[in-house]
């Protein structure tokens, strides 16, 4: 690959992660201080997987067929840095509406975001002269991208305050603006005709006739469903605890590369189900931490908790990746993986989320609700003495205050009953995959596709 292709390759997909990571763990850190409930919060992280489920037209029938993905990645995240803009200016305004929020600016933004996924992956791949041995290398830069939004939010202090989603929204325009000047990666000229059943993957429902892949595609779906509860919840466990918030989220993705390297060590001698068996184990173990962590405010359980999603990612999501390439014939690997995020990704997290709203929701005790109720008053009061250019010294008394109501409100959260119904949940799934799942490849087999 050229040295100036690779270079210009890393930076987008540096770009790409870091204004995900930015707000997408640590949003419910700032926007329950604005008025937003369990419930609503169950919505913010609804939209994304709903744009999910909408995009593979948008990047099937349009990005693919009539522009240059690097035009059409431009202006999504010259798009998407304008949405989030505006929504800051929403929620600095007096009782802001989560409602108007999550459906109109969130639903936006996800909508011009989650095309971006696909289109930079199509950007890199296509100017590779070898992708299967190159691509990896540049898409770790995502991940690293992902975790340095986690220090600049630490760093800059914007982990609980409106100041992430300026962050974002700045290196959306960035990229927006960078990817004018990438390879250009013009749409494929083709007369075949691609159906809505082939860009949802429809076809590749045959393999559904496989018991073991029909047993792996559920499970797969429905782990996701706690998977919700560690996007949307944890940040708020790290918080209780006084931890740096961005920081600490990013020791997950941290250990995501760490097991990344040593996942063809295990695949070679456990093989496809055990594999996604210990990565369903995970998310067991970590939510019994979370359970006892949080509630007594334990660091090391919530620390190890947040590192364990290397094993619940690489074991389970990635080795999924792999067990669908074996399965799939070659001519339908694309709708089978695409089916299979759709089901995830998309599905499963969708209902995760809505599933995690009420469930966090039943356990958000009235005292905690009064808690927020002070916070919510307190943040504004704390935006008003900025506009008015209140002395430093008020804001920084203000902000103090906040601060302790803030975490007495966290603290009267029932954080063991909470976590622990997610936990049980994922053990059921874990059970029923062990003993229903019984597929012949061998780990040798599966290992060569790492």
């Amino acid at each position: 690959m050229n040295p100036v292709v690779r270079v210009q390759l890393s930076i987008m997909m540096f770009l790409q992660f870091f204004v995900w990571g930015a707000w997408y763990v640590t949003a419910p850190n700032f926007l329950q201080t604005i008025g937003f409930d369990a419930s609503d919060l169950g919505n913010t992280y609804s939209v994304g997987p709903i744009a999910g489920l909408i995009t593979p037209l948008l990047v099937g029938l349009i990005a693919d067929r009539f522009f240059s993905a690097q035009k059409v990645l431009a202006i999504l995240h010259l798009l998407g840095g304008g949405i989030l803009f505006a929504a800051v200016a929403v929620m600095k305004g007096e009782s802001p509406s989560p409602s108007v929020l999550n459906w109109g600016f969130f639903m936006g933004y996800m909508l011009t975001y989650y095309p971006t996924l696909a289109l930079t992956n199509t950007i890199a791949m296509k100017n590779m002269s070898n992708p299967e041995t190159e691509f990896p290398g540049i898409r770790v830069l995502g991940t690293i991208g992902w975790i340095a939004a986690g220090f600049a939010l630490t760093f800059t202090g914007f982990e609980t305050n409106a100041g992430m989603f300026y962050m974002a929204a700045g290196a959306a325009i960035a990229l927006g603006v960078f990817s004018f000047f990438l390879p250009d990666t013009p749409p494929v000229q083709s007369d075949e005709k691609i159906s809505v059943r082939q860009l949802f993957g429809l076809d590749a429902l045959a393999l559904l006739k496989d018991r073991s892949y029909a047993v792996f595609l559920i499970s797969s779906m429905l782990i996701c469903i706690p998977l919700a509860f560690y996007y949307q919840i944890a940040s708020r466990v790290v918080e209780l605890s006084r931890l740096p918030i961005g920081t600490t989220m990013s020791y997950g993705q941290i250990s995501e590369i760490v097991f990344m390297l040593i996942m063809p060590f295990f695949f070679k001698r456990l093989g496809v189900k055990w594999m996604l068996a210990i990565g369903m184990l995970a998310w067991v173990i970590r939510y019994a931490l979370f359970a006892v962590g949080a509630t007594d405010q334990i660091r090391w359980m919530i620390i190890g908790g947040i590192i364990l999603h290397g094993i619940c990612y690489d074991f389970f999501f990635v080795t999924g990746q792999i067990y669908t390439d074996k399965k799939a014939p070659p001519a339908m690997r694309a709708q089978a993986q695409g089916l299979l995020v759709m089901l995830t990704l998309g599905l499963g997290m969708m209902i995760g989320a809505q599933v995690a709203g009420q469930i966090e929701g039943e356990h958000t005790t009235d005292e905690a609700k009064a808690f927020n109720a002070q916070v919510v008053e307190k943040t504004q009061a704390i935006t008003d003495a900025n506009l008015q250019g209140v002395p430093e010294e008020t804001v920084a008394a203000l902000v103090a205050e906040k601060d302790e109501l803030r975490h007495q409100e966290l603290a009267a959260i029932e954080w063991k009953q909470l976590w622990m119904k997610p936990a049980i949940f994922a053990l059921i799934v874990l059970v029923g995959f062990v003993l229903l799942f019984h597929d012949r490849i061998k780990p040798s087999d599966a290992a060569e596709a790492v």
